[in-house]
């Protein structure tokens, strides 16, 4: 397992999940200080970034994924959306972000541009368009070389689906096998009754792990046991990113240490 940290160049998610907040360059260069593998970037489009390649370089760092996630924060398309017209942007804004990443060798994350049903659509359309969507993004994603991340969300965040158990029965409904699934240890605390049975039963089918705390502080912050995490990922033969997608508290460098630390530890 490598570790990964997050860098947010969206204005509108400075007071989100994300331990760097001030640029590309200075985050590069604080991760590798810190010791970090990779880093995985919250864009707020999918325009191209020109001094990206030039920093993963000169820092040694790879790139672990890239959030679709500003979609819906700054320009509020949902892939769920009632509107048709909506939802092909949205999913257009998916694709973009796709491109984006595998020109680094990376895969994209949909977390929040799922959306959830009620905004316009029943809850049974609601699932069908998000499937509907998977089945046409994860073959996108594959003529890239890139496997497409699926994240299930915490009951406040949406009301599809919330456990990785149900993202294992969404993924085994499609008709892609690129598709898999991000797991969330702070959304996963919320709604998992054991988080590392939960893993052992979603195995391969997990393919990023946002490795944070209870309160989403870095991982040794808050009250949850990791070991049993890790060792189950261990036992699925994960070996993807372990990424900080944490509050930068009490400070982003103190977060980044304590991950590190603990993930050395662990792993």
């Amino acid at each position: 397992m490598k570790s990964a940290i997050t860098i947010s160049l969206v204005e509108e998610a400075r007071k989100g999940p994300f331990v760097y907040h001030d640029g590309l360059a200075d985050g590069c260069a604080r991760a590798a200080a810190a010791g970090f593998d990779a880093v995985e970037i919250f864009v707020p489009s999918f325009d191209p970034l020109p001094e990206l390649a030039g920093l993963l370089e000169q820092h040694s760092l790879k790139l672990a994924a890239i959030g679709t996630g500003a979609g819906w924060v700054k320009h509020k398309l949902s892939l769920t959306d009632g509107d048709p017209d909506k939802r092909a942007k949205a999913i257009g804004y998916v694709k973009g972000v796709i491109d984006l990443a595998a020109e680094y060798g990376a895969p994209a994350i949909i977390g929040s541009m799922q959306g959830k049903s009620g905004e316009g659509t029943t809850h049974e359309q609601a699932i069908g368009y998000l499937k509907e969507t998977l089945n046409a993004l994860g073959p996108y994603a594959k003529e890239k070389g890139q496997p497409l991340f699926y994240e299930p969300l915490n009951r406040y965040e949406t009301n599809l689906f919330n456990t990785l158990t149900e993202g294992v029965e969404v993924l085994e409904s499609l008709a892609t096998d690129n598709v898999k699934l991000l797991a969330d240890l702070f959304h996963m605390n919320i709604e998992e009754a054991d988080i590392a049975q939960a893993v052992l039963g979603a195995g391969t089918h997990v393919g990023h792990v946002h490795f944070v705390d209870s309160n989403r502080r870095a991982a040794g912050l808050g009250h949850m046991d990791h070991g049993p995490i890790v060792e189950a990922l261990k036992a699925i033969g994960y070996d993807g990113y372990l990424c900080a997608e944490a509050f930068p508290l009490p400070d982003a460098d103190t977060c980044a240490k304590t991950t590190i630390e603990t993930i050395k530890k662990l792993v």
